[in-house]
């Protein structure tokens, strides 16, 4: 479907809604003199920021008296903006011919300030000089002359800008355009329309490029009202696609139930692609009025254009879709059956609600499995009850369904009908849904010690399956209840049991398990376990909001255990997040091992690095020495020992000058 361009965009937006710029005014200055003392300031040799502060005030508190010194700086590159900021708020006529006076002496960007600061003052004796300036050879200085006659908000300045936009260079017609934009707007609210409709005709029917005729074709048909009605049903059956685009988008913003009939009435006479823009607008409007024909579309057709009319309804709102969109959803077409899900999932009502209740009801599967995920969409709470049942449902695709639903709906008071239903299941799937639901509810909780009270209570009656599930939920919840709770269920005779306990220990979100952690690695006779719990531990001890003494703690604690090269880069991973010279003495032994020396080598240079740009920068120089000349020494990366070398050059130099 052709885009409207970026251009075609801008001007309609100028043409029709008419810029309203407002002067953007800096703060009120606090006043620190009167203003002939400012005045003085403005005729003395004081510097620039005093003249512009003097400038700043004059704009609150100036009278004709400034406008002479003001007017003095108009030609002065440095203080013309502060100086027109003031004339731009004097109250009297001065001020209009001092800046009238300065078009015939300035040039370029200076020019240009003083033609817009004209526009700001409305200053009506400025139409004759401005309206010569829209010929000016600076596209600047004709562009600023446009907007400010635009500003003028007279007849007189509308046919001049009209009649110098049908010859104006193309870099110019923006700006021409959007003073004729900035006159539209008060010839509108004075009551003119026929003038505004006047200058909306001229371009919709000149041979200006699309960009312009659209945005002028959506202000002649706006300007009319109810009268544009026959100019809109013009274009929407033209040829022209850009032209109708603008039509159809026009009609968008139009109130009546008229400009529904138009487009309604257009519909079945359009090619696919144009159907479906104006069944978009449709949609957009709001109006019930064009029902009828959507849900008439919906029915039969292309199937481009029977999705655009779906997805129409919604933004409708009434329940009378209801019935053709649950009749859809069964069409043989999946692209329909689902854009009318969508659709039903979006509308809004109790009778969609008990359209999607129904479906539960039915004896169909896939009719039930749509229900469930509209349940969901339509964020249904009042039908958890309903989910809790579908939940122990004897159909196997049902019950994760469901499971799935209640963990985005459900919170802390479903609770313990979830831990029943865990209780009941025998299959992996169903007992991994609940887990994740389980999860997914106590992640809500504004007390999760009372989730884990009520997990532990389940605990002790549940069989081994059910137990190895609730120990990530236990991980999820968090707290010391829970830590103990899993820490026991580690000495569980189970295997399956003890082996997800250690899992749910291992992928605790917080520190306070890192003690457990440790004293699990300690006694582990698992190589599995060992790893898992010194993975987690010194992820911990990775952690950089920890302090760094106790994360250097933590690896010496753990550092006895460490045996094998995984477990020791495992270490040395988080030595090197430490950065302190302990951290780096604990990571020197391993530059002698060479499973580990790599990962040593990158640890010293990174600790180094940040060492030597520390302020205590000399004072631990010497300590780097050793360990930067093994690393240059034995990694086999010839970067890293390129970087070695460098900082054992700095640290010598820092050592010698301590």
């Amino acid at each position: 479907m052709t885009k409207l361009t970026s251009n075609y965009v801008l001007v309609a937006v100028l043409l029709t809604a008419g810029l309203a710029t407002a002067h953007a005014q800096n703060p009120t200055p606090l006043l620190t003199q009167p203003a002939d003392k400012l005045v003085a300031v403005l005729q003395s040799q004081a510097g620039l920021k005093e003249k512009a502060d003097a400038c700043r005030e004059l704009a609150v508190i100036g009278t004709k008296d400034a406008v002479p010194a003001l007017a003095a700086l108009l030609p002065d590159e440095k203080l013309s903006h502060m100086a027109r900021y003031a004339l731009e708020t004097i109250p009297d006529p001065s001020a209009d011919s001092a800046l009238r006076d300065a078009l015939g002496k300035l040039k370029g960007r200076l020019l240009v300030g003083v033609i817009g600061s004209l526009g700001v003052r409305r200053d009506t004796k400025a139409f004759e000089p401005l309206t010569r300036l829209l010929e000016d050879p600076d596209s600047d200085v004709a562009q600023a002359a446009a907007r400010a006659l635009g500003r003028l908000g007279t007849p007189e300045a509308a046919k001049a800008l009209l009649a110098a936009a049908a010859g104006a260079p193309e870099a110019n017609l923006v700006a021409f355009c959007e003073g004729l934009a900035r006159c539209l707007e008060v010839l509108m609210t004075q009551g003119q329309r026929d003038l505004v409709a006047e200058i909306c005709d001229h371009y919709r029917d000149s041979q200006l490029p699309h960009q312009v005729r659209t945005a002028a074709l959506r202000g002649a048909i706006m300007v009319r009202g109810t009268d544009g009605l026959a100019l809109l049903r013009e274009n929407l059956r033209g040829d022209d696609y850009i032209l109708f685009a603008a039509a159809v988008r026009t009609a968008l913003e139009m109130t009546g139930t008229g400009f529904t009939q138009a487009l309604v009435a257009e519909l079945g006479q359009l090619s696919a692609d144009k159907q479906i823009v104006v069944l978009q607008a449709l949609g957009q409007r709001g109006d019930a009025a064009a029902l009828p024909a959507l849900l008439a579309t919906a029915k039969a057709g292309a199937k481009a254009v029977r999705v655009a009319a779906i997805r129409a309804l919604p933004m409708i709102g009434k329940p009378s879709a209801v019935p053709v969109l649950v009749e859809l959803m069964a069409d043989p077409e999946a692209e329909i059956a689902q854009a009318a899900q969508e659709a039903l999932a979006g509308l809004p009502g109790t009778e969609a609600d008990a359209a999607v209740m129904t479906l539960l009801n039915s004896g169909e599967t896939p009719r039930r499995l749509k229900a469930i995920d509209l349940i969901g969409r339509r964020r249904m709470t009042s039908r958890i009850p309903a989910l809790l049942a579908a939940a122990g449902d004897p159909e196997p695709s049902i019950r994760p369904a469901a499971l799935k639903k209640l963990g985005e709906l459900g919170g802390p008071a479903e609770l313990s009908a979830l831990l029943s239903r865990l209780m009941k299941y025998k299959e992996a799937q169903d007992l991994d849904a609940a887990e994740q639901t389980l999860s997914a509810v106590c992640a809500k909780a504004d007390n999760p010690e009372s989730c884990a009270e009520m997990l532990t209570a389940g605990l002790a009656q549940a069989p081994p399956a059910q137990k190895s599930r609730l120990m990530s939920v236990f991980a999820t919840v968090g707290g010391a209840g829970a830590l103990q709770t899993v820490r026991s269920a580690v000495d569980d005779p189970n295997a399956e049991v003890h082996g997800a306990a250690v899992r749910a220990l291992a992928s605790w979100k917080t520190v306070d398990a890192a003690p457990v952690v440790l004293a699990l690695a300690k006694t582990a006779t698992s190589p599995t376990d060992k790893m898992l719990c010194l993975r987690s531990y010194l992820d911990w001890a990775s952690q950089t909001d920890l302090a760094a003494d106790r994360r250097l703690s933590m690896c010496q604690q753990v550092g006895s255990l460490v045996q094998q090269p995984e477990e020791k880069k495992l270490l040395l991973r988080a030595l090197g997040a430490i950065k302190t010279t302990e951290s780096l003495a604990l990571v020197a032994p391993y530059l002698d091992d060479a499973a580990t020396r790599e990962e040593a080598s990158a640890a010293t240079v990174a600790t180094s690095e940040a060492i030597l740009k520390g302020a205590d920068a000399a004072q631990l120089a010497p300590k780097l020495i050793d360990p930067l000349q093994k690393a240059a020494q034995v990694t086999g990366d010839a970067n890293l020992a390129k970087r070695a070398k460098a900082l054992l050059q700095q640290a010598q130099t820092k050592a010698a000058t301590k």
